[in-house]
């Protein structure tokens, strides 16, 4: 039997940042790994960063627009590629190759100030035929709703989760805060007089302007930016993630893969993505009776460490290569020659 042709892809690595690392960065080295895909890697909106990477010529001309799906079309700038896959702020066109663009972060869709010129970019680049990716079916759905784009233009396909090393020994209670800082503020002083009972400091990642509002409440906690959430994570005994639910929880996966027992809100993602593997709370008030258990049950922890790193394999970048090297092959297949 003839194997597969290889497939040539290019992939912007300028997208999908996350705390933990690019998980674009991530996914082009587990598609290499793979071997099925020649890779073109190159960067829309930045300079190129490593030998790797191909220079895009005429970038810095054509970027602006291409932040509002406008200008010159991308594959004729680069080598002959079979699919484009973008991830970031910029979706430039293509004129003759099949274009992926993933969708990790809904918050642009929400937000009124950024409404317009991401919505206006994601319909018109599904116009052109552009396969949009959604992390999680509930993010799909959204993703429709709010474009009002066709159902088999969104497909489902969890981001690499980038690889963590185990957690031994953390004694931190580590809190990610995405969107909810008033949430956590309201529960703070609880959650600190349960650490100093054990003993234990709360480690709070958050963004720089959450971290200000925080550090306004007074509160006996260690704020740490997102770039340092490895650090904070090696030294966690519990982790509490509390997220408005527009971004793929990678770093509560991140935990679970670390080993680290998880709790996270019930939400609708959350429910779809870490149930049975994170403890999810339905209730804000339950959130303390529950992080007593998690801490210092040992028969708990060691079921949901289990559950976790069992869990965390379907986000490896080794799942998410599979996933999109199929994708790619389907494009591909139906494009019209």
């Amino acid at each position: 039997m003839t194997s597969p042709r290889r497939l040539r892809v290019g992939l912007d690595l300028d997208g999908s940042l996350e705390s933990l690392g690019n998980s674009m960065t991530d996914l082009a080295d587990a598609l290499t790994e793979m071997g099925e895909c020649d890779l073109v890697r190159f960067r829309t909106l930045g300079s190129k960063a490593t030998s790797s990477e191909i220079r895009v010529r005429q970038r810095a001309l054509w970027a602006p627009l291409w932040r509002r799906g406008l200008g010159r079309s991308l594959d004729g700038l680069l080598p002959p590629v079979d699919v484009v896959h973008v991830a970031g702020l910029a979706t430039p066109p293509t004129g003759k190759t099949p274009l992926v663009i993933s969708v990790d972060d809904l918050r642009a869709l929400r937000e009124e100030t950024n409404i317009h010129q991401r919505v206006v970019q994601l319909r018109r680049a599904a116009r052109r035929g552009a396969t949009l990716v959604a992390s999680s079916r509930t993010a799909s759905h959204e993703v429709q709703d709010v474009l009002g784009v066709q159902r088999s233009q969104v497909v489902v396909v969890p981001p690499a989760v980038p690889t963590v090393a185990a957690t031994v020994g953390g004694r931190d209670l580590v809190i990610n805060v995405t969107g909810l800082v008033e949430l956590f503020l309201s529960l703070a002083p609880d959650i600190v007089r349960f650490a100093q009972s054990r003993a234990a400091r709360v480690v709070v990642l958050a963004s720089a302007s959450s971290r200000q509002r925080i550090r306004q409440g007074g509160l006996d906690v260690t704020l740490r930016a997102r770039s340092e959430a490895r650090e904070a994570l090696a030294q966690a005994r519990v982790v509490m993630h509390l997220s408005d639910g527009a971004r793929f929880p990678s770093f509560a996966i991140a935990a679970l893969a670390a080993g680290v027992p998880t709790m996270a809100r019930s939400t609708a993602i959350n429910r779809e993505l870490l149930e049975g593997a994170a403890l999810l709370v339905h209730s804000d008030d339950e959130a303390l009776h529950a992080l007593d258990d998690v801490w210092d049950n040992g028969a708990r922890r060691s079921i949901m460490i289990a559950a976790g790193r069992s869990r965390a394999i379907d986000f490896a970048p080794s799942t998410a290569a599979r996933a999109y090297t199929t994708l790619y092959r389907d494009l591909v297949r139906g494009w019209p020659q």
